[in-house]
């Protein structure tokens, strides 16, 4: 007996994984197919005969207008991407593959949920500029700041922040406690210089700093001040009982103590160390 394949294209269509859209020239949705449900969160009936743009990302309308008018003048679109809202608000990252159809003058798309992917994407991309344990800027990140602060030929300076005695803290705690206290210094030093700077972990217990708002030395003793009073407060949450390590800083400003990358985090470097052996003595 043969098999009636026109009566099979709308069972076949409502078994994909992938929702299937069909939307008139008014962008009016005329078909959805089951699978819209787990994507959107609405069920078909609810879709059908309310325009598609309701559901958009309102900041992806304009580059998805720039695709809907793409497709409607005969180019297919295979790999479109854009976000679109669920029913419970919570966003979902759409791979679109749509054509436009003179036979029944619609627009046909294919919509896939590459929300899991986007998100890697996204997280790989950070994390080749970024520490993936505190989230600070990487050595490769701050030196590429620095480089483009220098360009400016404007004054600045580089905090070398290193942890007294980190390894005792590994050694007695542990090192997730270890890493509890490198992501406490990172927040600290966050904290204190907002937007005036870039804060980067340099490997290690060892951070550095980079100001690009002083207006005067008077402000980088301000700053150093607040570093280390931060520095100073106990440790709460995940890391109460244990008390908050001391820092050593070293301090190069531009130009006086260098002009280049190399120069200024070595000045930076040496002072940190020097500071380091001064307590040393002193202690």
């Amino acid at each position: 007996m043969p098999v009636d394949l026109q009566a099979l294209y709308p069972k076949l269509i409502h078994l994909m994984l992938d929702t299937v859209f069909v939307v008139d020239r008014d962008n009016t949705i005329v078909f959805v197919s089951n699978a819209c449900e787990a994507l959107l969160g609405y069920r078909a009936d609810e879709l059908i005969g309310t325009p598609i743009t309701r559901y958009m990302h309102p900041e992806d309308l304009e580059a998805t207008y720039a695709s809907i008018n793409r497709v409607m003048n005969g180019q297919s679109h295979q790999d479109f991407r854009n976000r679109y809202l669920r029913k419970d608000g919570a966003v979902v990252h759409i791979l679109w593959a749509a054509s436009w159809s003179e036979e029944v003058g619609a627009r046909i798309g294919v919509a896939r949920n590459v929300t899991a992917l986007t998100r890697a994407e996204e997280e790989l991309r950070f994390l080749a500029h970024h520490d993936p344990l505190t989230r600070l800027c990487n050595r490769a990140l701050f030196n590429q700041r620095l480089a483009t602060a220098l360009q400016r030929k404007q004054p600045l300076a580089l905090l070398f922040l290193d942890i007294n005695d980190f390894k005792g803290i590994n050694d007695a705690y542990g090192h997730a406690m270890g890493d509890r206290v490198l992501c406490a210094v990172a927040r600290r030093l966050e904290s204190c210089v907002g937007a005036q700077g870039t804060v980067a972990r340099m490997g290690g217990d060892e951070f550095t700093v980079l100001l690009t708002e002083l207006a005067s030395a008077g402000d980088l003793a301000r700053m150093m001040a607040e570093v280390l009073a931060a520095m100073a407060q106990p440790l709460g949450g995940a890391c109460a009982g244990l008390r908050m390590p001391t820092c050593s800083i070293g301090v190069a400003c531009y130009p006086e103590d260098g002009e280049d990358i190399d120069t200024l985090l070595n000045c930076a470097d040496d002072d940190m160390y020097r500071q380091k052996r001064r307590r040393s003595v002193v202690g």
